[in-house]
């Protein structure tokens, strides 16, 4: 079978924005090559990185990559993708030189084009992602192992916006706490939370494809009967969840628009921790915060990203 390969250049600030765009075009997978990711990881001070020698040499372009069957309806896709770009520049997200490119792949090239660019990474003191096909031994006795299978979405931990989030939930999960995240993604954030001793997780997406594959990387992980999964449009309809933790790795503009029900939905002395988040954006969502009540805890940032911690704290109770 032929696959049509669909390669967007544009920026890190707009990387996450396509690939997700793309799932919901009906990707059969998705890539994202940033040389900035490589150069935070080499940073990292971890160990067990990527070898220098598989950094891309291609400048501040970042090379968004889809995988689509080579049918019928591809041109009506195209179509679908070529206006989405062009709606992206509303919500201030700056793409660039902006290309798109379409190259045909065999389907045993297409297993391996994307693949390749998957290895053990190391990305915070206790945690270490690691592609389900290949074999990985921890190093340390408290090293967490979390099993990806990232073939359909992104959010896998190289990206500043999840490493920051995996970071700040290292930071904040002490064990037993009940923890949503809103806009799971991969469901690597909701996997995380377990592996570090979180109690009651649960994971919402409005996106069907990101239910699809947070299952399927929960069941990897074997937290099947231990993280609820639910497609729903961020915190609508839920009320008074009581968490201890809510956590979210989304659009800046996005998350603006779940703050009240964060606050509602938090226990007293709880914690919200909100990342995908650039620079222009960032003093908006603090005043938003702070007018909402919330405390800032910390703000951590990689390059031109910033994760903000911050809680729910409440005089006399």
């Amino acid at each position: 079978m032929k696959w049509n390969e669909v390669v967007i250049i544009t920026t890190t600030e707009a990387a996450d924005a396509t690939a997700n765009l793309l799932v919901e075009a009906g990707a059969q997978g998705t890539v994202i090559e940033d040389e900035l990711d490589y150069i935070n990881l080499q940073d990292d001070g971890f160990g067990q990185l990527k070898d220098s020698r598989d950094i891309p040499e291609f400048g501040h372009d970042v090379f968004v990559k889809a995988y689509y069957p080579d049918e019928k309806l591809f041109k009506d896709t195209l179509n679908v993708i070529r206006k989405k770009m062009s709606e992206m520049t509303a919500m201030g997200l700056t793409l660039g030189k902006y290309e798109l490119l379409i190259n045909d792949i065999k389907e045993e090239d297409w297993e391996h084009s994307w693949k390749q660019f998957y290895h053990p990474i190391r990305v915070t003191r206790y945690l270490t992602i690691v592609p389900f096909w290949e074999k990985y031994k921890p190093v340390q006795v408290d090293e967490k192992i979390l099993l990806m299978d990232p073939g359909m979405a992104f959010g896998t931990g190289t990206h500043p916006t999840t490493r920051l989030s995996l970071e700040a939930l290292e930071t904040v999960v002490r064990g037993g706490e009940k923890v949503l995240d809103v806009g799971t993604g991969s469901g690597i954030l909701s996997i995380a939370s377990k592996a570090l001793g979180a109690g009651e997780v649960f994971a919402y997406d409005i996106d069907s494809v990101a239910i699809k594959q947070t299952k399927m990387n929960v069941e990897l992980n074997g937290y099947t009967s231990q993280i609820a999964i639910e497609k729903n449009s961020l915190l609508e309809g839920i009320h008074d969840a009581g968490a201890d933790i809510i956590v979210a790795n989304i659009l800046a503009e996005i998350l603006l628009l779940m703050i009240e029900d964060a606050w509602n939905n938090l226990k007293n002395n709880g914690v919200f921790i909100l990342s995908g988040i650039i620079d222009s954006k960032k003093e908006e969502l603090l005043e938003v915060l702070v007018e909402q009540g919330f405390i800032i805890e910390e703000i951590k940032n990689s390059k031109d990203w910033y994760c903000i911690i911050c809680k729910k704290e409440l005089e006399g109770e």
